[in-house]
């Protein structure tokens, strides 16, 4: 099986490399194509035997393609691509504005969404999976196989891809901020140090995870757990209900406000008049 990737940046590269390091795939059977030649070059030193392609060559030779570029630059790919690409090849979006109904207009080929996580470096995390009318159920399977490699794939409805991504996609980020400043906090106040604090907050992460996931925890019942009434944690944890009110609300406001910003421009891109992708915010 061939396994081609165009756009090998940030997210691309990320892809790349853990399904190599996982096992999921091997190096022969990988090609890349991304407009900088330096980055490709210096993916294949990293992998001897990925093959280096025009984003042509990858479309016509790939069984399964991922498209990793960005939003806007979807139009002019895939009107560059789509005379290579047939019927029974699988293309897929890792990007999240870009619908379905967007590809399956502009492409020939069988038509996945996957939007995947910076945590499939350490093949952890989930990559949510939407699955496009064309695809067959062996072609699920197959997608499901190859990212379980990397992680847990979950398929999702394509109108809750925001929503979900929020949590698989930018909760990293989100709760390393959170982190972040609670350990600066930390050290400025008490001068501990800042190499052994940030390793107790990733243990402690760490843990919490598997509380949620393996434990049978609920957050609510983590946090009934933890802070006994009248103690410590219970007064931190009442200080922070009150100071972030309103405050993931607002987070969901300006991620799905994005996203639709996004899937308005891409619907004039590829002559839509308006999307189906609506916000249930909006709702």
């Amino acid at each position: 099986m061939k396994v081609g990737f165009i756009g090998t940046g940030s997210m691309g590269g990320l892809l790349i490399d853990a399904f190599l390091s996982s096992g999921a795939l091997a190096p022969g059977e990988v090609l890349a194509a991304n407009r900088s030649q330096d980055r490709l070059l210096q993916l294949q030193k990293r992998h001897p035997g990925i093959s280096i392609c025009s984003n042509g060559e990858t479309a016509a030779k790939s069984d399964i393609l991922f498209i990793c570029v960005k939003p806007l630059q979807f139009k002019q790919l895939t009107d560059e691509i789509a005379t290579y690409l047939r019927s029974d090849q699988i293309v897929v979006s890792i990007t999240s504005p870009v619908q379905l109904y967007h590809l399956e207009s502009a492409l020939p080929s069988k038509i996945a969404k996957v939007i995947p996580s910076i945590t499939h470096c350490v093949n952890s995390g989930t990559s949510l999976c939407i699955f496009g009318s064309r695809l067959h159920n062996k072609d699920r399977l197959l997608l499901l196989q190859l990212l379980s490699f990397i992680g847990v794939p979950e398929e999702i409805p394509e109108s809750h891809t925001r929503i979900a991504s929020d949590f698989s996609s930018c909760g990293p980020a989100f709760l390393s901020y959170f982190l972040e400043r609670w350990i600066e906090a930390a050290v400025e106040s008490t001068g501990i140090d800042e190499a052994l604090i940030s390793r107790l907050a990733g243990e402690m992460l760490l843990g919490t995870g598997k509380l949620l996931t393996e434990g049978s925890f609920t957050p609510q019942e983590l946090q009934e757990r933890v802070a006994v009434r009248g103690g410590i944690t219970a007064e931190a944890l009442n200080h922070l209900r009150s100071s972030l009110e309103g405050v993931f609300e607002r987070l969901i406001t300006t991620t799905h406000g994005k996203y639709d910003e996004d899937v308005e421009k891409l619907d004039e891109l590829f002559g839509h008049h308006s999307g189906i992708a609506q916000s249930p915010l909006d709702r």
